[in-house]
C-alpha cells in the first residue's frame, strides 16, 4: 500500500446532472441484466448449455468473448456479483472446451492471434479486477511461456530468427500442418470469403466454395503449402499475453521478448521498403512460402480482411510496447502503415478512401479510414501529429451518429476535444437501447441448444459498458482483438476495497488536452459520503502531478489519488499528469493477504519417454 495517498475533500452540494443519474442506472440495469442473461443459457455449474460435441480448432474464442463484458463492467462499477460470476464462467469454459478438444493446458492448443486476442482479453480485465487472485498470476507465468521460449512442449518461438514459427499457435505449440477437422467448423463461413489466393486452379476468386470437398481439398493443400509455416503480423498481438504476465511481477524477461520482437517487425517493414510484409518463412526470410511476394499470408493483405488486422497487430503491439519505455517512437510502425494506405488513397464521392487489399494485380478494397485507428494512436501520445492524423479524416461528422457499437470511438473523441457536449447522455441512451435489445432476444429465444451457432450467446450479451468506460476512464474502447486498455484514470471503492466507482458516484472525464484532462465526480447519495481512489492509468503507468479545484491548485507526485466526496456533493478536478514514467502494473492501493506468494514451479513434461533411464 502506498504511504500516503494524497486526499481532497469534496464539499461542495451540486444538482445531479442528468449523465451521472444516467450513468447509475444503467450500472444497476445491467447488474440485473448480466444475471439474467447468465440464467438463460448457462447451467448450475456455470458451463454453457450448448451442444455435447464440437470439432475443429475455433470455438472457445466465442465462449469467451460471450462474457468478457462482465469484469469490464466491474471494473467501472458492476456488482460483486458480476464480478465472481465472470471468474466461475471463465473456469468453466475453459474446462468445457477442454473436454470439446479446442483447449489444452487451459490455453487453446492452437488459433490465430485475431482469435486468442479476442479469448484472452477476458483475462487482462480479470487481472485489473483483482491483480491478488494466485491462479491469475499463475496462469500469466505459465500462458507466457508458451511464447517466449520457456516451455518445452510449445516451441512456438525461434529466439534466433525473433520469429513465432506459425500464424496458428497454442499450447501445444506451433501448427505446421492443417488437418481437415481443423477447418470442419469454418467450412460455412469462408465460403462468403474470396479464396485465399488468386491462382488457385479451377477456384473462383471472388468466391472459393469450402463445402466443395474437391475445393477444399486444394484449398488446404496450399494453406499448408503456403501460410501453416513462418511468421505473420498477427502475431504482434502476442505482445498483450506477454505484458499481461509483466504486469503480475514486472519480470524484465517479459519486456525484453516484447521489445524484441516488435523490433524483428520493424526490420522487416524497413527491408520491405516500409511496407510490413505479411508472411515470413521459418529461414527469416520474407515471402520465403510465397514465391517472394510479400503479401498474400495469413490475416495479411489480401485475406481474409486485409489491412484490418495489420492495423490493429501493429497498434497493439506499439501502445504495449509504450506502456513499457514511454518511448513514443513505439508507436511508428503503426503510423507508418496508416501513412502509407494514406498516400495510396483517393478521392471518392467528396472523401478519402484508401486501399485495405494488395492482390497480384496491386492495391485494391478502396474504402474509408477508420476513425478508431488514428484515435488510438492520439489517445495514448496525445501528440500533435497523431491528432492530425484524426483531423485529416474526412467523414467526421458521421461519428456523432455512430455511437455505442464495438469500436466507435469518434463520438467520444470529438466529446473530450470540446465538439460534442451532447455526448455522454447519447452514449447512455445506445447503451440503455442495445441492452434493451438483447433483452428481447433472450426473452423471444425458444430455440433448441442443438441448433445454436457458436456466436449464439455473444450475440444476446446484453452487458455492454462501452460508454460507461470511455466516460468514466478517460479512454476509448480498446482495440478490440487483443488489445489492452489505455486511459487517463481508474477508480476504486475505498470502503469495499474493490476496483470500480463506489456506489452512487458518478464520473466523467470530459476534457482531455496533452497530459491535461478534466475529471468530474458527484455523489448521488443524499445521506451517506463515499471515498473514492483513483488510479493514473489503467495499469498505474502515468503519474499525477497537480490537480486544481477551483481556484485552488495542489501539487502531488503520486499515481494514486483520493477524493473524499461528502453527501450530495460533487467536484471538478483539473488534472495535470506525466505519462508513461511508471512500469505497467496490476495494483491495489490498499494491501492484500498473500499477495506475494511464490509461483508454484511447474513440472517439466516428459515428452520423450525413451529418454528416460530406468529407474528415473
Amino acid at each position: 500500500m502506498p504511504d500516503r495517498i494524497p486526499s481532497i475533500r469534496a464539499d461542495q452540494y451540486v444538482t445531479p446532472p442528468n449523465w451521472a443519474i444516467q450513468q447509475r442506472r444503467l450500472i444497476d440495469l445491467m447488474n440485473q441484466a448480466g444475471v439474467f442473461y447468465a440464467s438463460k443459457y448457462v447451467r448450475s455449474d456455470n458451463t454453457l448449455i450448448w451442444k455435447d460435441s464440437w470439432p475443429g480448432m475455433d470455438g472457445s474464442d466465442d465462449a469467451y468473448e460471450s462474457f468478457w463484458t462482465f469484469p469490464l463492467f466491474y471494473l467501472v462499477g458492476g456488482s460483486e456479483q458480476i464480478h465472481q460470476m465472470s471468474r466461475q464462467l471463465w473456469d468453466s469454459i475453459t474446462w468445457q472446451f477442454t473436454e470439446y478438444g479446442q483447449i489444452y493446458r487451459e490455453f487453446d492448443a492452437y488459433y490465430d492471434w485475431m482469435h486468442h486476442g479476442e479469448s484472452y482479453s477476458y483475462l487482462y480485465y480479470l487481472g485489473l479486477c483483482d491483480p491478488f487472485v494466485f491462479k491469475d498470476r499463475q496462469r500469466a507465468r505459465r500462458f507466457a511461456s508458451f511464447y517466449i521460449g520457456e516451455d518445452p512442449e510449445a516451441k512456438n518461438y525461434d529466439p534466433d530468427r525473433k520469429l513465432i514459427r506459425s500464424p496458428l499457435n497454442g499450447s501445444r505449440g506451433p501448427r505446421l500442418e492443417m488437418s481437415r477437422e481443423d477447418w470442419s467448423t469454418h467450412r460455412d463461413v469462408l465460403s462468403n470469403y474470396p479464396a485465399p489466393y488468386e491462382d488457385i486452379p479451377g477456384v473462383e476468386t471472388e468466391k472459393a466454395n469450402w463445402n466443395d470437398d474437391e475445393t477444399f481439398t486444394v484449398i488446404l493443400e496450399l494453406l499448408n503449402q503456403r501460410m501453416a509455416k513462418g511468421d505473420v503480423p498477427l502475431n504482434l498481438t502476442a505482445t498483450s499475453l506477454i505484458l499481461h504476465a509483466f504486469s503480475y511481477d514486472n519480470d524484465t524477461k517479459y519486456k525484453k521478448w516484447i521489445l524484441d520482437y516488435l523490433t524483428a517487425w520493424q526490420k522487416r517493414a524497413e527491408e520491405n521498403h516500409g511496407i510490413i510484409p505479411d508472411n515470413i518463412g521459418l529461414n527469416g526470410e520474407i515471402g520465403e512460402n510465397m514465391n517472394g511476394k510479400w503479401w498474400g499470408g495469413y490475416y495479411g493483405w489480401y485475406w481474409p480482411h486485409g489491412a484490418t488486422n495489420l492495423l490493429e497487430s501493429t497498434l497493439i503491439s506499439g501502445c504495449n510496447a509504450l506502456m513499457l519505455t514511454g518511448n513514443t517512437d513505439c508507436l511508428n510502425l503503426a503510423r507508418s502503415q496508416q501513412d502509407l494506405l494514406w498516400s495510396l488513397g483517393k478521392k471518392q464521392d467528396g472523401h478519402r478512401v484508401v486501399p485495405f487489399k494488395h492482390t497480384d494485380n496491386g492495391w485494391d478494397s478502396y474504402r474509408l479510414m477508420p476513425s478508431n485507428f488514428p484515435i488510438q494512436l492520439w489517445n495514448v501520445s496525445e501528440s500533435k501529429v497523431d491528432l492530425e492524423r484524426v483531423n485529416r479524416l474526412t467523414d467526421s461528422e458521421k461519428w456523432s451518429k455512430q455511437i455505442g457499437g464495438r469500436d466507435d470511438n469518434g463520438g467520444w473523441f470529438r466529446f473530450v476535444r470540446g465538439e460534442f457536449p451532447e455526448f455522454p447522455e447519447h452514449v447512455l441512451a445506445a447503451n440503455i437501447d442495445y441492452m434493451n435489445q438483447r433483452l428481447e432476444m433472450i426473452e423471444n429465444d425458444d430455440t433448441e441448444p442443438e441448433t445454436w451457432d457458436v456466436h449464439h450467446w455473444q450475440t444476446r450479451n446484453p452487458v455492454w459498458p462501452q460508454g460507461l468506460l470511455q466516460l468514466t476512464t478517460g479512454g476509448p474502447t480498446a482495440i478490440y482483438h487483443g488489445g489492452m486498455l489505455n486511459c487517463r484514470i481508474r477508480h476504486f471503492d475505498l470502503m469495499k476495497k474493490r476496483a470500480g466507482l463506489p456506489e452512487d458516484v458518478s464520473a466523467l472525464v470530459d476534457q482531455i488536452s496533452e497530459c491535461r484532462f478534466r475529471l468530474q465526480l458527484i455523489n448521488l447519495n443524499p445521506i451517506s459520503s463515499r471515498s473514492v481512489v483513483s488510479l493514473a492509468g489503467a495499469f498505474g503507468e502515468h503519474q499525477f502531478k497537480s490537480v486544481t479545484a477551483g481556484k485552488r491548485t495542489i501539487s502531488i507526485d503520486s499515481k494514486w489519488l483520493q477524493v473524499d466526496l461528502q453527501p450530495r456533493c460533487g467536484i471538478t478536478l483539473e488534472i495535470k499528469t506525466e505519462r508513461f514514467v511508471n512500469s505497467p502494473q496490476y495494483d491495489f492501493p490498499w494491501c492484500v493477504e498473500e499477495q506475494m506468494l511464490s509461483p508454484i514451479q511447474l513440472r517439466t513434461p516428459n515428452i520423450d519417454p525413451g529418454s528416460v533411464p530406468v529407474g528415473g
